[in-house]
């Protein structure tokens, strides 16, 4: 896959199947959770939930244990034990966001202006994001409400927005994801689904649209090294070259549920990458800054960490080496 002036942005095999095939994401739960959050009253859905992750974290040991390894990087003088009993504080605030998340969808207006919470100021820098008119690429990580930030900018801030985003290893769950943001107005660029990915998220900046990617995951040699819980991991590198390539500002964004259908957005200091230094160097630096960012929220809130497959082991096994 190239951009316009001929750089390679990536050219991925496939994503691990582990990344999105787990319990907690297949069709039928997926299904079954939308029907019941949109008919149940909001206290019904969220006991609910609290049952489905204490089940989750009776029935799953072998996810707990790859949470509790993953948090050893967060947490590294607890014992396993500790580790694998924290794993239901991260089933139980995933399952809440998503409980949020759903009834949010048919939320009125007046609702959704008390949904979020913004520091200050952070209306002005969204609404500033696009002003230079190239655009803005938002990036985040697997940690908190991402999908609750479609509904923050489309239908609170009403900013035009793009997701590019892998597909599911649940068909039916991609279906389900599609038609979501369809329904708030959000088109979906598919990894791997078209030859020319690229130049469709060159032309949605071009359009002065915002971009919102996930960053911590990388899929083959699409990746820069990065320093993340004093340990080497690899994050994209097609999101910080398109920042290079266009002028657009390089956004870390997260959303944290703070309370029954409350959320804050934690805006990041944008990155305006030079070309004034070389291009791998301005790269490596703005991608560090997305991973520092992330760090932060992590180690604030560990519970809305949200991988249920052993992320180290994927940094160090897969693509090891530096080639």
């Amino acid at each position: 896959m190239t951009d316009l002036q001929g750089q390679t942005l990536a050219g991925p095999p496939a994503p691990p199947r582990r990344w999105t095939l787990h319990a907690l994401n297949n069709g039928l739960i997926f299904r079954l959770t939308l029907a019941g959050v949109r008919h149940l009253p909001r206290p019904v859905s969220y006991a609910m939930a609290r049952v489905a992750s204490w089940l989750a974290w009776r029935l799953m040991p072998a996810t707990n244990d790859a949470i509790a390894d993953n948090l050893h990087a967060v947490f590294p003088d607890e014992d396993l034990r500790r580790r694998r009993t924290r794993a239901l504080d991260v089933y139980r605030s995933y399952t809440l966001d998503a409980v949020d998340f759903i009834r949010a969808l048919r939320a009125d207006p007046e609702e959704l202006r008390h949904m979020f919470s913004l520091a200050p100021g952070d209306r002005q820098v969204f609404e500033g994001l696009t002003a230079a008119g190239r655009g803005a690429i938002i990036v985040t990580g697997h940690f908190g409400n991402w999908e609750c930030g479609a509904i923050l900018m489309r239908r609170v801030l009403d900013l035009p927005l793009t997701v590019v985003a892998m597909r599911e290893a649940s068909p039916a769950v991609n279906r389900m994801r599609l038609q979501i943001r369809n329904q708030l107005g959000v088109p979906t660029l598919e990894v791997r689904q078209s030859i020319d990915t690229a130049l469709q998220i060159r032309r949605a900046l071009g359009e002065n649209r915002a971009v919102a990617l996930l960053m911590d995951r990388h899929v083959g040699r699409d990746r820069v090294a990065v320093t993340l819980l004093g340990r080497t991991a690899w994050f994209l590198r097609t999101p910080a070259l398109l920042a290079y390539l266009t002028g657009a500002p390089l956004v870390p964004c997260f959303i944290e549920r703070t309370g029954p259908a409350r959320f804050r957005a934690v805006l990041g200091q944008p990155v305006e990458l030079s070309r004034d230094e070389p291009r791998d160097v301005a790269l490596a630096r703005a991608v560090q800054h997305v991973a520092d960012a992330l760090e932060a929220r992590i180690r604030a809130r560990p519970d809305c960490w949200y991988h249920f497959y052993r992320y180290w082991d994927a940094q160090r096994d897969e693509y090891s080496g530096l080639d």
